[in-house]
């Protein structure tokens, strides 16, 4: 994805490793029932814009969100690579979903993702 607007955006991935079971679909994990689900992300950001108030980078589920953010302010130019990963573990009800989104908050430029970033769920208990 590149050149993404500022605002909150699902963050789009073009292809699947593997999908045991059919749970995602259009950039969306369906939990297939009840339980405990460990999500990980790690996306690898290119041209993140310094003047940015801020970047929000969320596992959006239907339980509870899960954010990670960071203030680039700080930095004294526009990185050109920045890597951001988390893990949780969510509880998740049979149908719930989770997507991976993105938020930028203002900048006079527009971050890309990179197609090496990745996103996985899994059913833990």
């Amino acid at each position: 994805q590149e050149n993404l607007s500022t605002g909150t955006t699902t963050v789009v991935f073009g292809t699947e490793r593997f999908d045991i079971g059919g749970n995602f679909a259009s950039n969306t994990f369906t939990a297939p029932v009840t339980g405990k689900y460990l999500f990980t992300f790690s996306l690898y950001l290119l041209q993140v814009p310094s003047d940015s108030s801020y970047i929000e980078i969320f596992i959006d589920t239907s339980n509870k969100d899960y954010y990670h953010s960071f203030d680039p302010r700080g930095f004294d130019t526009d990185p050109i690579i920045f890597s951001h990963s988390m893990s949780v573990v969510a509880d998740m009800d049979a149908s719930d979903t989770a997507v991976l989104k993105i938020v930028q908050a203002g900048g006079t430029t527009s971050l890309d993702v990179q197609t090496s970033s990745h996103f996985s769920g899994c059913l833990l208990a």
